[in-house]
């Protein structure tokens, strides 16, 4: 494997984690105001998103390859809940 081959699997494996982190927090920004003192956009887009990673890594390891539906699921749990936490605090 050379390093494009390398770098598009990367890629292809953070893309999900990417666009849910950041479709998330647009669609948030969208439905509910921002507070002042709030966590700023690329800074909540980049939070969400490595807890996204992080998720997809565990699935990795757990079942071996990725693109599992029970990885995603928690994907979106996962990201969910970060991002409700981050708009409590």
């Amino acid at each position: 494997m050379n390093a494009l081959d390398l770098l598009n699997h990367l890629l292809n494996f953070a893309a999900p984690a990417f666009f849910v982190a950041l479709l998330l927090v647009l669609v948030t920004r969208l439905f509910k105001k921002n507070r002042p003192g709030s966590t700023g956009l690329w800074a909540q887009i980049a939070i969400v998103f490595i807890a996204g990673l992080v998720v997809l890594g565990g699935g990795l390891a757990y079942f071996g390859r990725d693109g599992m539906m029970a990885t995603y699921s928690a994907l979106v749990l996962v990201c969910g809940t970060t991002q409700w936490a981050m708009l409590r605090g």
